[in-house]
């Protein structure tokens, strides 16, 4: 039985190196073009109220409870929201805005995970349309770290993030 609990530890202890030797940070990213004027799209974006129109968040729960402080758009900016399982709660606050090239948040989670991300949206002009990255960045702990083991956080954020563009240009398409 000794032998059993020895083995044990020592799996456990392997496997917690090898947990914490994965990186401290994470970042993913999304792009794409979206056919509307540079303007349009990051207007849609730097103006919070606009969000629960294209959000793919807002759609996983539309009776999620949003407040807002500060000014209506730009640097200060301010939105919380408070929803079920699949949205949790936070807020985010653009703190970097550049019109028509970038809009930069800070992101505080407190459910069902606290945590503090960085996303930004860049903008630039690609033919008759808008190319846009939505990307996020953020520090593991250990406990994200093996998460991320398990989870493929890339592919299930990043898929948020590719409904959120189509989303985005369907709101575009239908205020054209």
């Amino acid at each position: 039985m000794s032998i059993f609990f020895l083995i044990l530890g020592v799996v456990v202890i392997g496997l917690a190196i090898f947990i914490n030797a994965q990186d401290n940070q994470f970042k993913l990213s999304r792009s794409t073009v979206i056919p509307a004027p540079t303007g349009k799209v990051f207007e849609q974006v730097n103006n919070l109220k606009n969000w629960n129109a294209w959000s793919p968040w807002a759609r996983m729960d539309p009776n999620a409870k949003n407040s807002f402080e500060g000014p209506e758009a730009g640097v200060g900016a301010v939105m919380g929201w408070a929803g079920n399982k699949n949205v949790g709660e936070g807020k985010m606050t653009i703190i970097e805005s550049r019109p028509d090239e970038l809009v930069k948040f800070k992101l505080e989670f407190y459910k069902p995970f606290k945590g503090t991300n960085q996303a930004e949206f860049t903008f630039r002009p690609e033919g008759s349309g808008t190319h846009v990255t939505w990307s996020m960045t953020g520090d593991k702990n250990f406990i994200a770290k093996a998460m991320h083991l398990v989870m493929d956080c890339e592919k299930m954020v990043g898929g948020q993030f590719e409904d959120g563009f189509k989303n985005l240009d369907e709101v575009l398409k239908k205020a054209a």
